[in-house]
């Protein structure tokens, strides 16, 4: 059996958890009120010649933080089951391709479709897909072997037909591409980058943070150049997982929870991000390190109060309201996207009231802890996406 890397603990972390549903639970409220109006400016998405950010700026890289504080316990998992360091790679690409497929067919279904030249509405082909993604990723409880293959191979045949039967563009003879990667994309992206530093340099939080300061080394290079922009997204995008994962250790190596150095480390994520934003804007569009390492320090000092609140102080109780989110985040993320491709199919719109004000973040609020609740509700089913 290969060596672990880390001295980590095996079991479920509240406070990971605890992280990890919250992100989704604000990720479920920024998403429900995009595009309402008369609300704090504050809560959108700032434009992308906007050199600044807001409260929903702040999901995806919390999204990509999580990503990489689970990188070494994942990896740990494995290796204590017995997993070779060829089994253990073959598992982390195949996570980071499912997350990066997934992410594909979504952005597929936002934009660049043609629907006269598909035959069919946009609507009826994503749900199509997230039906197709239930079959492939689906946790089954199947006494036969053939019967659980045979579904995921079943669900993989529909994805390549949908892919086949797509078609975009004003022509309508246009494919399917890879376009910005979608969500899902990214975080798969990101994820297979932050594996594989994380083995490469053996876990030393040195190292790792090292790999921060060339991720943004990489950026300005290509900005200097104005060459190799695709894959300085990326590493802005490594930069924020790799942060995660020094968040992981500084608190769980080896049983000792370092506070003051995971104080010290947000507040250096927060200066590299002050000196970079002199020479770079704040935009979660253009990917930049000052938008990057300010939401990392963000989160570290977020996932620093709720260790101090959840492991020091004992306040467990209120967690159980996000952990069906934590412990189900793919269903999680995609029953917004299957109740709006019905709606739309349907021709059903949300009450004029959510749309704006005071209204729409109320709305937003209640829909978010609905979904929730509905995920708690198939956790208890096991009703689940695992990758």
């Amino acid at each position: 059996m290969p060596a672990t890397i880390n001295d980590l603990p095996s079991k479920r972390i509240l406070s990971v958890d605890a992280f990890r549903g919250l992100t989704f639970l604000v990720m479920l409220f920024v998403n429900t009120i995009a595009g309402a109006t008369l609300i704090p400016a504050g809560i959108h998405h700032v434009a992308a010649d906007v050199d600044g950010m807001g409260l929903a700026d702040v999901v995806f890289p919390a999204f990509m933080f999580a990503v990489g504080m689970s990188i070494p316990f994942g990896i740990h998992s494995r290796l204590l089951r017995g997993a070779s360091f060829a089994s253990v790679q073959l598992h982390l690409v195949y996570r980071a391709l499912s997350l990066v497929a997934m992410g594909v067919f979504m952005v597929n279904a936002e934009s660049g479709y043609n629907e006269q030249a598909m035959g069919m509405p946009i609507d009826a082909w994503a749900l199509a897909f997230y039906g197709a993604v239930l079959l492939v990723w689906g946790v089954y409880r199947f006494d036969s072997l053939l019967l659980d293959r045979t579904l995921r191979a079943a669900g993989l045949a529909i994805m390549v037909g949908l892919a086949a039967i797509y078609r975009g563009g004003a022509d309508g003879s246009a494919t399917m591409t890879p376009q910005w990667w979608g969500i899902l994309g990214l975080i798969g992206w990101a994820y297979l980058l932050g594996a594989i530093v994380y083995q490469c340099v053996r876990g030393r939080v040195a190292a790792l943070c090292v790999a921060i300061g060339l991720c943004a080394a990489a950026y300005a290079a290509a900005a200097a150049s104005g060459s190799g922009m695709a894959f300085a997204v990326h590493a802005t995008h490594g930069a924020i997982v790799l942060a995660g994962t020094v968040c992981a250790l500084l608190f769980f190596d080896a049983g000792k929870a370092r506070l003051r150095a995971a104080a010290v480390f947000c507040l250096a994520l927060a200066l590299a991000g002050w000196l970079l934003h002199q020479a770079y804007p704040v935009s979660k569009i253009g990917a930049t390190p000052p938008w990057a390492l300010y939401s990392a320090a963000i989160c570290a000092a977020l996932f620093l109060l709720l260790y101090w609140l959840i492991e020091v102080r004992q306040a467990r109780a209120w967690t159980a309201v996000v952990e069906p989110a934590a412990s189900n985040p793919l269903i999680t993320y995609l029953i917004p996207f299957v109740l709006g491709a019905m709606m739309n199919l349907a021709g059903w719109r949300w009450h004029v009231l959510a749309a704006s004000g005071m209204g729409a973040i109320l709305f937003a609020l209640v829909f978010s802890f609905a979904v929730v609740l509905l995920v708690a509700q198939l956790n208890k089913l096991n009703f689940k996406l695992k990758i």
